[in-house]
């Protein structure tokens, strides 16, 4: 067996030892005589596993009693609709803070179901930066929408400040990665593959109060209250994602928890980072340095020829998933949880390297 250097934006890379355990498990889940992927949603094994998974981040997150965890299906992209759809209406304005395309893709959503106001300072430098304060919000906004870290243009909120109108928030790439105060958020929701397990199965944290707020003139699966009262099994829910999430929960709890983990996640982005700043004549950093992001660092090399034989040599080399989005180009190193402090020191190494040689 040979396992790369594996830097993708999502799928991610999942712990090694979490797939170790899952293999053993995959046949025979702990004398159960099948699978996970077998199980009846409502049988009491799976129900158990179910149950973990909410009761585990719920510690590591420190999420208060009055928040609901539900695991739901559809990713950040059907949230994106969802959230404006349950809390948007007549005479309701809801505030989006544009820092990349997701946060457009979100706002794009939102203005089908009710006035939207944006900020969009960040779009003036290309998306390099993050505002350092957000004075439109008098408190009068049904909510405030942010996305707390940018998988494409490698930016991210150094500080997740309260706002006076409920703050809703998509942390999808960056939740888990630091310690975080839930109790200022209204609702925050996240697609799991890059920090919380597989993709499949998207977790949603939600304040009661908001959510007794919500518009119940929506189809049932659209509503979060259907998933409120059945604890995320009105259908069948993605239960092997959620296994498999409640096991790299685990992972974390284990490693430390979020104290731990935010330590690891800023040594290995200071390695790639200190790495392109050595050489300013080849590598070019993308985010301000106020704004970078310790999850997705993302950096242009001085000619496209360097770029693509960076990327060439790299690919030689056993690092995968260096090749910037679509989008934008470039290059990007995603350096979620489970990527090892070693690997981004194998990335600073070579970037020195090919530095050195170019």
């Amino acid at each position: 067996m040979r396992r790369v250097d594996n830097f993708n934006p999502g799928p991610a890379a999942l712990p090694l030892e979490v797939l170790e355990e899952v293999r053993e498990e995959l046949i025979d889940y702990r004398g159960a005589g099948m699978s996970v992927m077998e199980m009846s949603h409502r049988s009491k094994a799976y129900e158990a596993i179910h149950n973990e998974a909410q009761a585990r981040l719920r510690r590591l997150l420190g999420i208060p009693d009055d928040y609901r965890v539900l695991f739901l299906q559809g990713g950040a992209s059907l949230q994106f609709a969802m959230i404006p759809m349950n809390f948007l209406g007549e005479g309701h304005r809801a505030l989006y803070v544009l820092t990349g395309a997701w946060s457009e893709k979100a706002r794009d959503e939102a203005v089908r179901f009710g006035e939207v106001v944006v900020n969009d300072w960040a779009t003036q430098g290309g998306y390099r930066d993050i505002p350092e304060s957000l004075p439109e919000d008098d408190g009068s906004f049904r909510y405030v929408h942010i996305t707390s870290n940018n998988t494409i243009y490698g930016t991210q909120w150094p500080e997740l400040r309260k706002t006076r109108s409920p703050l809703v928030a998509d942390m999808s790439s960056d939740i888990l990665s630091r310690p975080i105060e839930v109790s200022d958020f209204a609702l925050i929701y996240a697609g799991a593959q890059k920090n919380l397990g597989p993709s499949g199965v998207t977790v949603v944290i939600a304040k009661d109060s908001f959510l007794a707020e919500a518009n119940a003139d929506l189809p049932t699966m659209l509503r979060y209250s259907t998933h409120v009262k059945s604890n995320s099994l009105y259908n069948t829910p993605p239960t092997f994602a959620i296994y498999v999430m409640e096991r790299v929960l685990a992972w974390v709890e284990n490693a430390g928890g979020l104290p731990a983990v935010a330590e690891r996640n800023r040594k290995k982005a200071a390695l790639v980072y200190e790495a392109i700043d050595r050489h300013p004549e080849i590598y070019r950093g993308h985010a301000e340095v106020r704004a970078r992001s310790q999850m997705n660092v993302t950096f242009r090399l001085a000619t496209e020829e360097l770029e693509q034989a960076f990327l060439s040599e790299a690919g030689e080399k056993g690092f995968v998933g260096l090749k910037g989005h679509r989008s934008v180009g470039g290059c990007r190193a995603s350096l979620y949880n489970a990527v090892p402090v070693e690997a981004a020191e194998r990335l600073a190494q070579f970037m020195d390297d090919f530095a050195r040689r170019h």
